[in-house]
Parts: C-alpha cells; structure tokens; sequence
C-alpha cells in the first residue's frame, strides 16, 4: 500500500541536492589547485586520494551508527552540516591566501568535509531504499528513475562553476574575469549545498535503528557483521571487483579538468572554446549518466548484474581510450564520445551494483553493507587509483622542474597525457577480460 504520494519526488530532491554538493567542485578542483599555487600543481591526487582514504573506514563507521544508534536520516544530516562547515573553511582560506595558499591548511579541512561527505553516498541509497520499501515501490525498478535527479544536481552545479565568473582580485596571475571553475569559489558553492540539505535530510521519512536484544558481541557492536559477506564466494569475487573498478573512477575526476584546459596553452589549440570551458565539455558525461541510469531496470534484466558491470567495465576502456586519442581540435569529436560512454561505465557500475548488494543483504546489515560497497570503490579502489595516476601522469606530463610548466605544455606535453590515457585504457581492459571468468553470481540474485 502507497503511504506517501510525494515520495519520490522527496527522494529525487534528496538525491539532486545530495550530488549537487559534490558537482561544486569534484570535476574542478583540479583546475583551481593548479592556479592556487606551485605547490598544489603535483599533488593534485592527494585530493582525490583522500576521498578515497577516508572511504576506506568512514561509510563502515557512518552505516554503523545509522544502523545501531541514530536513524540514517538523520545521520546524513548530521554528515552534511560538518561537510558543509569544513568546505566553507576551505573556501575561506582559498579567498584569504589569494595564489599562494597553504597546503596543510586547504588539504586538512577540505579532508575533514569529504570526510564527512563520503558516507552520505551511501546513506542516500539507505534512506531511499527504505522510503520506496515502505510506500510499496520496487527497489529495482523505481530507484533508478529517482536517482537521475542526482546526475542533474550534478551537472546543475558543474554548469554554474563554469558560468560565473569572479572578479579581478581573485587571482593577480590571472586576467579576469575568471571562472569559479578556476578558483575557490566553488567550495563555497558546495558548503552551502550541503547545509541546504542538512536541513531537508531530517524531513525525510524515518529508517529504522536494528535495537540490541541482550549482550552484544564486540563484532556486532561495531557493525562488522557486513564483512561475513565475503565469506559467500559470489560476494566475495563481486567486491574485489568493485575495488579493481573503483580504480578507475576517480581518474577523470581528478585529472580530466586540467587534461582540457592544458590545451588552451598548447601551440595550435590557444584560444579554443572547449579549452576555456571544459566543465561544460565534461558535463555531457552527466547528461549522458542521466539517460543511462534509466537504461539500468532493463539491463538488470536482461544481463543480470554480470552483464552489466561487465558493460561498465568495457566502456572504462573506451572512456580513457577515447581521451588518449582526442583534442580540443578536430579530435573534439573523441572527447565527445568519452563523455558519453561515461554514463554507462559509471551508473552500470554503481547503481547497479549498490542494487546488488541491497539485494542480496538483510535489513540488519544494509547500510553497513552498502558502506562496505563505498569502502571497496570509493576507498580502497579510488585511492589506489588516484594515487597511480598522480604518478603516471607526472612522469608523462609534468617538467622535472614541476610548477607552471605543468599547464604550458607544448605538442611533447599532449603526446604525454595520451601515453597516460592509454595506460589507464589498459589496466581497464585487463580487469574486463579476468572478470568474464572470475565472477559468477547466485543464479536468483
């Protein structure tokens, strides 16, 4: 029996404010690091990175609390006011130190705000799930035509970074106007995001706490029941994957912004639109995540979940391949097809497999398990990741003197990021072709 009419419409704010505060910033950070100072220009990974560190205990630690303690909806709250305080103070110090920022200061509040952000990915798929199993909606079939509106948030906030436009002062170094895709501007676009939905995350309908019956053990107190999932061989196989996966997922994130602009100071692309506006050009990888979210109920049912994260596998290797092979110029057309095979190598891959593993865990476990999911991707997967690409990409891209050398590359400096996408396109290639005989899930899962 539907209780709530509007409930989808709740959860589909709740996902675009939910992404909105993670499109602020998450595809132009990179771009606004360079600019910030010499000593940012290499160690854009450790950004990056850090999302993925503090995904490797702080969704287990946040499922473990909305699981036993505080309901999840108001522990999402929770999450995004700190998130939301600590990137505000990112933005301060940004605004404060002009171009030559400290790097402790930045890099241990935004920290601390990922920190807390990174979790309420996973609670958001907690809240939903028990929202649309209460009101009598199929997980499977409608979550998928709610959490598009995430994607949109997403590209909302991608967009207007782009678009606006700071003022002369921002940057000495940099004639205005200059675009808050370049500049700290958009951590304070993604604080106020998140205390936004602070408030809203509490209206959302109440998910309920598993209460203790007697004594509890130790291992059960501190929610590590979810990790008996690999002792089930499919789950098992499904998570060392997901890790494999993850790898991947950040790459673009990180280094994709920069990738595009670095060619408005290479001999033969100056002065090219798409280099002066590449959130835009990376905001077709949304739009195109946005229908392929709705292809998910389909392909779930028609390759079951092998099928398609071996889909998303695949569309990994074409989305570094077409960036090693594209350019701002006449190849504008392969960073074009990029974005579009994104949509699939992202959403075949985390919307589905979180549907997985709602599917195959207890409501005891669920938010502990679907943090396990983020541990293994956004964690241990991305860091791992984000980390090797920081490295191949300053052995194939970055002066031996580093500093600004790192964005005023000439043609050796492009041959260097294709050298780097191609490696990417490889490892992708390789974990597709070892999972087609590695993973072979529960034949009613």
């Amino acid at each position: 029996m539907v209780q709530d009419k509007w409930i989808r419409t709740r959860i589909a704010l709740m996902c675009f404010l939910e992404f909105a505060v993670w499109g602020s910033y998450l595809t132009s950070m990179g771009s606004y690091l360079v600019n910030a100072g010499e000593q940012f220009a290499g160690r854009i990974g450790d950004f990056y990175a850090m999302q993925g560190i503090v995904s490797i205990f702080m969704p287990a630690i946040i499922g473990i609390v909305a699981d036993r303690f505080i309901q999840a909806q108001k522990t999402l709250g929770l999450c995004h006011a700190l998130a939301g305080i600590f990137m505000l103070g990112a933005g301060y110090v940004g605004m404060t130190q002009g171009g030559n920022v400290s790097f402790a200061a930045l890099f241990t509040l935004y920290s601390l705000s990922v920190a807390f952000f990174m979790p309420t990915i996973a609670l958001v798929n907690s809240v939903a799930y028990n929202a649309l199993d209460r009101n009598g909606y199929n997980s499977e079939q409608t979550y998928p035509k709610v959490r598009i509106w995430g994607t949109i948030g997403f590209i909302a906030m991608m967009l207007s970074v782009n678009f606006m436009q700071a003022d002369s002062a921002t940057f000495q170094s940099i004639a205005a106007p200059i675009s808050f895709q370049k500049t700290y501007h958009q951590f304070f676009v993604s604080g106020i995001c998140s205390l936004i939905f602070c408030f809203y995350a509490f209206s959302m309908p109440t998910c309920p706490v598993t209460k203790s019956q007697g004594r509890v053990s130790l291992y059960e107190t501190f929610g590590l029941k979810a990790f008996k999932l690999f002792k089930i061989k499919d789950m098992a196989i499904f998570f060392i994957f997901s890790m494999l996966l993850g790898v991947s997922l950040q790459i673009t994130n990180g280094f994709a912004n920069p990738f595009i602009s670095h060619f408005s100071e290479v001999e033969g692309f100056r002065g090219g639109w798409w280099s002066e506006n590449a959130n835009l050009l990376i905001s077709l990888s949304q739009i195109s995540e946005t229908l392929c979210i709705l292809l998910i109920p389909f392909a779930m049912k028609k390759f079951d979940i092998k099928g398609v994260m071996l889909i998303a596998m695949f569309a990994w290797v074409f989305r570094f391949g077409f960036f090693g092979l594209g350019d701002t110029g006449s190849g504008i057309w392969l960073l074009i097809l990029s974005c579009v095979v994104y949509g699939v190598a992202f959403d075949f891959f985390n919307i589905s497999g979180s549907l997985y593993v709602d599917r195959r865990t207890s409501s005891d476990i669920r938010s502990s398990a679907q943090g396990l999911f983020m541990l293994m991707t956004n964690g241990v997967g991305a860091t791992i990741g984000t980390k090797a690409a920081q490295a191949v990409i300053n052995r194939f891209t970055v002066s031996t003197n580093f500093g600004s050398e790192w964005l005023t590359m000439d043609k050796p400096g492009t041959a260097g990021w294709q050298g780097a996408w191609l490696i990417f396109a490889t490892y992708a290639l390789i974990v597709a072709v070892t999972f087609i005989f590695a993973f072979k899930p529960k034949k009613d899962a």
